[in-house]
């Protein structure tokens, strides 16, 4: 009885988990958000540790850094992009121009289908749903200022979370090690908390100086096409390159509508996304396994899987931390080992021996 209402329980904490994941988003966003960052800035709190710092010094100082290079960053994407895109209804008529032969092809085929539906179904007169008018919002002023203050709020309980994380981690860690009643469970928490900090951190700082020196060769390679904001566009390379194989087919993309906007001719409009794709493939193929190794080589079908359920339960800051999470369960998992679920449900040795007594029996 109790094994199987443990089974119970167990099913519907994992089926309700991701429902109140997604539902409480406002606080377990933010929340995950800064534990990562918080747990990948440990190796730069111990170092500042090391140097005599005390404990909320060297929080604070791995706290303002890390802001100040976020908003470095971010203001170096940000405000080009908006500068850009807002030239976007101006350079319709030349994306439409560059688009026309696409376009031009699209329709010989769309009439050549037309023409085939109706050859064989003239008869079946098929009338389209009418779709209902949706209602733009009534102003952007507006939906900022019921939105702003609530992101406000989360980037600020964010940045608290990550500083006493920081502040309280020596002790804290001290504390959870020494606490067990034995040695061999004192050393296996040891062993879970350091290979969780050192995974995540060597993952999240290779990855970062991987993904900036991409964004740099894609910006200078851009640059010397003639295309503007090429910062920008590395910038949005960068970012979107945390986000394994959805996040640079969203930059390609993006290069090409910028391309559009950019260039007359549509060959030379698709060569940044074409460059692009190109400087991703000598990344992905050849310099991150190099680099990376063997330590933290990941599935693909897990990077998958981590992306679908996170990006469903959180939308795109859930993909970003797809990886990150992933590396943290696969690190515990590994580290604490897995439970014997058919041992405990089953009771160990007693399908065996009811498969020997069963064939006694039939002896």
């Amino acid at each position: 009885m109790l094994a199987g209402l443990t089974l119970i329980a167990g099913i519907g904490l994992l089926l309700a988990l991701p429902f109140a994941l997604r539902a409480g988003a406002e606080f377990f966003l933010p929340t995950t958000i800064a534990l990562v960052i918080a747990i990948a800035l440990v190796p730069v709190l111990e170092w500042l540790e090391r140097r005599g710092l005390p404990g909320w010094v060297a929080a604070a100082i791995c706290v303002v850094s890390f802001l100040a290079a976020a908003n470095a960053a971010l203001a170096a994407v940000v405000v080009p992009a908006i500068e850009f895109f807002r030239l976007l209804p101006d350079r319709i008529d030349r994306i439409q121009t560059n688009l026309a032969p696409v376009f031009d092809l699209y329709s010989s085929l769309q009439s050549y289908v037309d023409s085939t539906i109706t050859r064989f179904a003239a008869s079946n007169a098929v009338r389209q749903p009418t779709a209902a008018a949706v209602s733009p919002p009534n102003s952007l002023l507006e939906l900022a200022a019921t939105s702003a203050p609530n992101a406000i709020v989360q980037v600020f309980f964010a940045i608290l979370v990550v500083f006493f994380f920081l502040a309280g981690w020596t002790g804290t860690r001290r504390r959870t090690i020494t606490s067990r009643s034995s040695f061999g469970g004192a050393m296996a928490t040891a062993r879970v908390i350091q290979n969780v900090v050192d995974d995540v951190s060597a993952y999240l700082g290779t990855i970062t100086i991987i993904n900036v020196c991409l964004g740099a060769v894609v910006a200078l390679v851009l640059w010397l096409i003639g295309m503007p904001f090429p910062l920008m566009w590395g910038g949005i390379v960068a970012l979107l390159n945390y986000v394994p194989y959805f996040g640079p087919i969203l930059a390609a993309l993006l290069l090409a509508v910028g391309g559009l906007m950019t260039f007359t001719d549509i060959w030379l409009a698709l060569l940044p996304a074409a460059l692009m794709l190109g400087c991703h493939l000598l990344e992905a193929n050849a310099v991150t396994p190099f680099i990376v190794g063997h330590r933290l080589t990941i599935s693909p079908v897990l990077i998958l899987v981590s992306l679908s359920f996170w990006g469903w339960v959180w939308g795109t800051p859930g993909a970003l931390l797809a990886v990150p999470l992933l590396i943290i369960i696969q690190t515990v998992i590994g580290a604490a080992g897995k439970p014997d679920i058919a041992g405990f449900l089953f009771e160990r040795g007693t399908l065996v021996s009811g498969r020997t007594r069963h064939r006694r029996g039939g002896e």
